[in-house]
């Protein structure tokens, strides 16, 4: 899971000066003079805020900290600015489409709205950067020795013994999220106030806003996508949970109820695809080859790992990037300061200047990693001709979508085209279960996760969990949609929720939900435009430039239109559903039933 940056939405997401509405009611004319002077300095400030933040997360000091809090705060009064005015244009008649949809978007842009009192802003933005530079530097430990972010999800993805796995765990949630606890009660408290300046009940309803309905019908289209797929998710918990009773034994892992967190080779129990050879079928469950050893065996290094990346989207018909990429990116991390490993894509000058920040390390994981956050980029460069204020995706969902719905074309076709894996290694159709098992166990697991982390947020936003329920409600939630338990007792000291970077960093979780149903409808487009037959789950349209100039057309609209209006620009349909997914994996869900057959399913 992982999350893009561009210049606006940092910008309004920290978030202007504008001229004092007259004392005259405002007239159609003023909102478009009003929109026209917003976009005109949104577009000079964002640069540099964007400059700013990647300074920060590339090079983190106390003074890299500290300029970021002050640029962010500076920022934060600017959209706060805007988003009040562009309030008090809304129910003027005779709007443009543009200058509504713009309005709108300046309205429910921010993602934490400092109010106009005095100081707010400043100290907002300090509590925010704090947060993430605390994050960015946090270490849990191992053995008792302190290991880093990116070197601790990767040891929780491969190391077997259950008693380190609970050190690690409870270590970076201890050491973490923690600390985090009172300076988040008090980021909630601020960013409220500026919510309710703006019109919102609270921050949870300003951000459900932003998805072309009402708040609450959001809430209700999430739970809807939910239901069309929690009997996948269901069926994937129990064959999980029996095999991890089978490695650990009753004393680990029960047989019945839910499952330890830490067990499942992720920190946040998020994606569970590293412990795949603890679930692996006999016989069907070898597939035949490693995409992280085969890697390996050819010499990849990061760099070429994400030239590869780049060829898939050459392949469509899109082109190259730009050479300042390749000079500007951190593609690995530096030896000689703190940064911020979790991966994300950058547009620091709303055209061109497209970076990825990574720390990346040579495996499956980051292999795929890297043509998800390359979708971020080809995606902002596609939309980079639209005014300043539609330089995003048709919704957040579908920014994430992008790069997922390429990763799950790297199928062993795929890997044969590029030369990874010899042909008389592709995996036989004996081998179905197993690639869609390998696939189902981050794409299907990671569903309740992507829910719950927005729907715990929106609670504490909306006042139901108060400070003092704080790590309560997520461990609850966590069991309620996971059905996992943390493998040591907790208690109100604690804030696991913060030991997760996009609650620290407050970034809106509820994308990647959408990511994962948009992923799978995307991708049957891609593959029915390229006319592939055969098993979906073994589609591979790399190299089809039709696909590509299909997917062009979605992408170049930007936000200038309703998301369903993109959505069937590529797909044909106006609807988000589970479908396309639930057909994906429906020869695994027909296998799963079997495994799991007189077995105490639910927890």
């Amino acid at each position: 899971m992982k999350f893009a940056v561009s210049s606006l939405a940092l910008a309004l997401s920290l978030s202007v000066v504008s001229p004092a509405l007259s004392q005259t009611a405002p007239t159609a004319a003023d909102a478009d003079k009003f929109v026209a002077a917003a976009e005109k300095e949104l577009g000079d400030f964002t640069v540099f805020n964007a400059q700013v933040s990647w300074i920060n997360q590339t090079y983190i000091t106390d003074d890299t900290d500290a300029v970021a809090a002050r640029v962010g705060a500076q920022g934060t009064e600017l959209g706060v600015r805007y988003a009040t005015e562009a309030a008090k244009y809304q129910a003027i008649p005779n709007l443009s489409y543009d200058t509504k949809r713009k309005l709108d978007l300046l309205r429910g842009g921010l993602t934490l709205p400092a109010p106009t009192t005095e100081g707010a802003a400043v100290e907002l933005n300090t509590i925010a950067t704090r947060l993430q530079s605390a994050y960015g530097k946090g270490k849990g430990t191992l053995k008792g020795q302190p290991i880093g972010g990116s070197d601790i999800e990767a040891e929780m993805g491969t190391n077997r013994d259950p008693d380190l796995l609970k050190e690690m765990w409870a270590s970076w949630n201890n050491n973490v999220g923690s600390p985090m606890r009172a300076d988040y009660a008090r980021e909630v408290e601020i960013a409220n106030a500026g919510a309710r300046e703006l019109g919102y009940a609270d921050v949870g309803a300003m951000w459900r806003s932003q998805y072309d309905m009402p708040a609450d019908d959001f809430a209700k289209l999430t739970d809807k996508l939910w239901a069309q797929v929690k009997p996948l998710y269901d069926q994937l918990h129990c064959y999980t949970r029996t095999k991890l009773n089978e490695k650990y034994g009753d004393a680990v892992q029960a047989k019945t109820g839910p499952i330890r967190a830490d067990l499942l080779g992720n920190m946040w129990a998020q994606e569970w695809g590293n412990i795949y050879d603890i679930v692996a079928p006999k016989g069907a469950g070898d597939i035949g080859y490693d995409t992280g050893e085969l890697l390996k065996s050819k010499g990849y290094d990061p760099i070429k790992m994400v030239r590869t990346g780049e060829g898939f989207y050459k392949s469509l018909g899109f082109d190259p990037l730009p050479e300042t990429f390749w000079q500007r990116s951190q593609i690995t991390k530096p030896a000689d300061r703190e940064v911020v490993c979790h991966a994300s894509a950058w547009d620091l000058d709303n055209l061109n200047d497209l970076r990825i920040k990574m720390c990346t390390k040579v495996n499956a994981d980051d292999f795929r990693t890297i043509h998800h956050e390359l979708g971020h980029n080809f995606y902002q460069r596609a939309y980079n001709k639209q005014p300043l204020l539609y330089l995003n995706g048709a919704n957040d969902g579908f920014h994430e979508a992008i790069g997922d719905f390429i990763a799950l074309s790297i199928t062993p076709q795929y890997l044969v085209q590029i030369g990874l894996l010899d042909a008389d290694k592709v995996p036989s159709a004996d081998k179905d279960v197993g690639l869609l098992l390998r696939q189902a166990m981050d794409k299907v697991a990671f569903l309740p996760f992507g829910l719950l982390v927005d729907k715990y947020r929106w609670d504490i936003f909306a006042g139901k969990t108060t400070t003092s329920q704080y790590n309560k409600a997520w461990t609850d939630l966590r069991l309620k949609y996971q059905g996992i338990v943390p493998p040591v007792p907790r208690d109100e000291t604690n804030f696991d929720a913060g030991a997760k970077y996009h609650v620290p960093g407050n970034v809106p979780y509820t994308r990647y939900f959408l990511a994962r149903i948009l992923q799978f409808q995307f991708y049957k487009a891609a593959c029915d435009i390229a006319k592939w037959k055969g098993p979906l789950h073994r589609c591979s349209f790399y190299g089809n430039k039709e696909v590509g100039a299909r997917l062009n057309a979605m992408l170049a609209m930007g936000a200038s239109k309703p998301w369903p209006d993109a959505l069937q620009a590529f797909t044909g349909s106006r609807e988000m559903d589970g479908t396309a997914m639930v057909a994906y994996f429906k020869p695994l869900m027909t296998w799963l039933k079997q495994q799991n057959k007189g077995k105490a399913c639910g927890w």
